[in-house]
């Protein structure tokens, strides 16, 4: 097979998926560690860290990997984007140390917070070469570049949390680990799949960066958007029951990303095939490849909360401690959630590959603004159940709006 020749589909989801898999098991990982030789309070803090910092990154990025690998028509170079992102994750690494430094939270829990601030700025810049490799539908670079992160991360921060007894010290096992992929793999297959190493370099032509803000802007809010919806229960949870509870809630959720992986790699995988169908015209392929892939949504969502409902209690027993068993009730609810989320996922998809961006941005703002209403009324009152009824009524709302979308976006077509 030669070096820069696209993968087939099969292919391409095969590695995306064996990547996913071992990335997401590896930072479930992170929290089992935490679980096991820490505290809830300490998973607590990581899951802070995380959600702080989350809606920036996910907003300066700008979606630009979207972007990048639907661009079927070849509109910017790989200069383009990346002198955009280096400027993006500049501004985000600025406000996360802004956010960190402001006194909110106490001191320990502030480093944590910048030095996950420090370890997602550098993840950004990884990000956009993992764009430029899917657009070339060479998801197998990007498969291994996730594994030697996700184990390396893994091993770090076990390391550091073992050696210190907190997570202070693992969070710098994890900033250490990122930066030795970003140079050590993810530039040299940006490498590899560029003809010309020229466009390695970042342009900054300022019309040229401007237009590509301007088609970006909207994702930049709609990732920001669905990360901060994702995000709200955590925010409440941390305010109104502590760190504690957010730690059990984190660590519960975070068994959402077993059916996650099968549709992160799905999509990744289909993004490039659906934006060729749309592009060409073929609305047929578009319609009969996104209803395959809800379908399989529908399916893994139903297994998770069988799973749930039949081993909910040994699982979390065996997996964390037998303190987060006591919430059982709580984890089959969020593989609810979490059925209902994979079909949005994979509408969101279809939205982005049609590259209708703007209309993406008044049905994350409607789902955000749900969710923090309801997380407002419900958890005072019903606690991390609350949480869970919110997110609930967020993913509902998200499936009926975007599958609107998709069926405007084909009657139009």
């Amino acid at each position: 097979m030669q070096k820069n020749k696209p993968l087939t589909l099969r292919h391409n989801f095969s590695w995306t998926f064996i990547g996913n898999a071992i990335y997401a098991g590896c930072q479930w990982g992170m929290l089992v560690v935490l679980a096991k030789l820490g505290s809830p309070e300490m998973v607590g803090q990581f899951t802070l860290g995380l959600a702080v910092t989350a809606p920036i990154i996910m907003f300066t990025n700008l979606q630009l990997r979207g972007v990048q690998a639907t661009d079927a028509k070849q509109q910017f170079l790989f200069s383009d984007y990346l002198g955009l992102r280096l400027i993006s994750t500049g501004l985000a690494f600025l406000i996360i140390t802004v956010i960190s430094c402001s006194g909110a939270y106490q001191i320990e829990t502030s480093l944590v917070i910048f030095l996950i601030g420090v370890a997602k700025s550098i993840e950004s810049i990884s990000d956009v070469f993992y764009g430029l490799i899917q657009q070339h539908e060479r998801m197998d670079r990007i498969a291994i570049s996730l594994m030697i992160k996700g184990l390396l991360s893994l091993l770090l921060l076990s390391v550091g949390v073992y050696l210190s007894g907190k997570v202070l010290l693992g969070v710098v096992g994890l900033v250490f680990a990122w930066v030795v992929v970003l140079f050590g793999y993810d530039i040299r297959s940006g490498m590899l799949v560029l003809n010309h190493k020229s466009q390695l370099q970042p342009h900054w032509y300022w019309k040229t960066l401007i237009k590509l803000v301007w088609l970006s802007l909207p994702l930049g809010f709609v990732m920001m958007l669905i990360s901060f919806n994702t995000n709200i229960p955590r925010y409440f949870i941390e305010r109104y029951l502590g760190e504690r509870e957010l730690g059990i809630f984190a660590a519960l959720a975070y068994l959402m990303v077993a059916g996650g992986m099968v549709v992160g790699a799905l999509g990744q995988s289909a993004s490039p095939r659906l934006a060729k169908y749309y592009a060409e015209g073929d609305h047929i392929a578009f319609r009969t490849l996104l209803l395959k892939l809800v379908g399989i949504a529908a399916v893994l969502g139903g297994i998770g909360v069988l799973v749930a409902v039949i081993g909910g209690r040994q699982i979390l027993t065996l997996i964390y401690r037998p303190e987060y068993s006591e919430q059982t009730t709580l984890f089959i609810w969020l593989m609810v959630v979490a059925g209902i989320s994979y079909i949005s996922s994979f509408l969101g998809y279809g939205m982005t590959a049609a590259r209708y961006f703007r209309i993406q941005m008044p049905l994350f703002i409607a789902v955000a603004s749900i969710s923090a209403i309801a997380c407002l009324l419900l958890l005072p009152r019903l606690g991390l159940l609350g949480a869970v009824i919110a997110l609930l009524i967020g993913a509902i709302v998200q499936v009926l709006i975007s599958s609107g979308v998709i069926i405007y976006v084909l009657h139009k077509g």
